[in-house]
């Protein structure tokens, strides 16, 4: 993989009054869990937060969904079961992030330090 190229994978859940989102790390991982749920969520997920975008569907600024925002949403602030409703019921969202232009060491190009000149 070339630097600067990352491909970010959520899921997004579309609730009656939020839009959640949590993060996957391992997307084939994540498809084997919706087969088989004895594969442990934390091969796939590193981060057990979830975040809500205000309405603002997969997009927009993500804060992290308080207890009362997921109680009034799924009946429960219990994350671990929130996350697994998430995972079972929301719509995978990827996104490419293209690899990064321009020199990759500055240091191989000629002396950058202050006064002095290459010649």
């Amino acid at each position: 993989m070339t630097k600067g190229e990352a491909t970010q994978v959520k899921v997004h859940y579309k609730g009656k009054d939020e839009d959640f989102i949590i993060f996957v790390d391992d997307i084939e991982t994540y498809k084997k869990w919706q087969n088989d749920k004895s594969v442990p969520m934390a091969h796939f997920i590193s981060a057990f937060k979830i975040f809500v975008t205000h309405k603002q569907g997969a997009q927009g600024q993500m804060d992290t969904a308080s207890k009362s925002t997921l109680e009034n949403e799924f009946g429960v602030s219990n994350e671990d079961e929130v996350i697994k409703k998430i995972l079972e019921s929301g719509s995978i969202q990827e996104s490419e992030f293209p690899d990064r232009q321009g020199p990759k060491n500055d240091a191989q190009q000629g002396s950058i330090v202050t006064g002095q000149v290459a010649r």
